[in-house]
């Protein structure tokens, strides 16, 4: 651990020094990368230093306790003392190693969601709805910025689609784990004896690509453009402003009405595009890794059944990794930290093995 934290500090001193050359600045994009890798590793160099001296304090509270004989007051400081620092230790320990796991360089990326209603009819696109708000209202509290692309919205409500961007520190390592399908059980709005059904809608959550992660060529893309329409077919304007652009040798489709201006959402659509594209060759490499070995919490497969919410219980359970909380409402009130914490400490522990 010792020779990792070495390399660390010294890579993090070398990034200090390179994020103050003009050549660096003049380079929007390496200035960008080199002060997201500065910022984490500023995180491991932080804890690395305070743990030696909260090591010293210990060992000088541990002394003190030794020659305090017959100081009556002064054991009693020594022993609290003692018990506020052996406390702490091995929670800057675990700390620590939880850094030293080689992080995923995506995990920096923004993170692009798209959320569609499955199985269930209508009350699948009310829940479709539910998990848009929820990722909204988490966005929110963390005070990341969201960039919408395109919502699609269901005949009695919700969403049949939504798609958008969460632009904030880590906002990709935080939800890349939400990947997969969303069950629902409710008594819907609808039924009249009181049943209670099982909805689903899937989530993806892709890493924000950028032009050098996937190249595409205009004679790649189908392009059409036709007129925006709000709720119930209702125009929101009179111009071509919305893009659908179908990638022909994938089939990829995407569309984005969002923007007024088409170029705007040509541009929206585009990188959407590149992010399915770029999700699509780490699908590949995941697959490739799972023949390996079997992985717990995997953002590789997007029909897994990840996680049931049931109201009947008021209980959300995670089935990769077992997680359960009887907190319903406030997990769809956006209070996803202990749940998301949970599975980012089961993907780091996978990693480290």
């Amino acid at each position: 651990m010792d020779e990792r934290i070495q390399e660390i500090r010294s890579r993090y001193h070398e990034l200090g020094h390179l994020l103050a050359d003009p050549a660096i600045i003049a380079d929007p994009k390496r200035l960008r990368e080199l002060s997201r890798e500065h910022a984490r590793l500023a995180q491991v160099v932080e804890l690395a230093e305070r743990l030696p001296k909260l090591r010293s304090d210990l060992e000088s509270a541990r002394a003190m306790l030794r020659e305090a004989a017959g100081d009556a007051e002064l054991a009693e400081l020594a022993q609290a003392e003692i018990a506020t620092l052996g406390a702490e230790q091995p929670l800057l320990e675990e700390q620590l190693k939880r850094l030293l796991v080689p992080k995923d360089p995506l995990d920096d990326r923004d993170a692009v969601v798209e959320i569609r209603a499955g199985t269930g009819g209508d009350e699948a696109a009310l829940f479709a709805g539910d998990l848009f708000r929820m990722y909204l209202r988490f966005a929110e509290k963390r005070g990341w910025r969201t960039e919408l692309i395109t919502v699609s919205e269901g005949a009695a409500g919700g969403v049949k689609e939504a798609v958008f961007v969460v632009r904030g520190a880590d906002a990709y390592g935080e939800l890349r784990y939400e990947s997969g399908v969303h069950r629902v059980q409710r008594v819907p709005a609808t039924e009249s004896q009181g049943r209670i059904h099982t909805s689903a809608a899937t989530v993806a959550v892709l890493p924000e690509a950028e032009p050098v992660d996937v190249e595409i060529h205009e004679q790649e893309l189908k392009i059409d453009v036709y007129r925006s329409s709000g709720p119930g077919g209702q125009s929101v304007n009179t111009t071509d402003s919305a893009v659908r652009i179908t990638h022909l040798p994938t089939g990829l489709v995407v569309t984005c009405q969002d923007e007024k201006s088409q170029h705007k959402n040509k541009d929206k659509a585009l990188a959407v595009l590149r992010s399915r594209l770029l999700d699509m060759k780490l699908a590949e490499q995941e697959a490739e890794r799972a023949r390996d070995r079997r992985q717990q919490v995997s953002t590789g497969d997007r029909s897994a059944k990840i996680r049931t919410y049931n109201f009947p219980q008021s209980r959300v359970t995670d089935h990769r990794i077992g997680f359960t909380t009887h907190a319903l409402q406030q997990v769809l009130d956006g209070e996803l930290d202990e749940l998301l914490e949970a599975l980012k400490l089961a993907g780091q522990a996978e990693r480290a093995a």
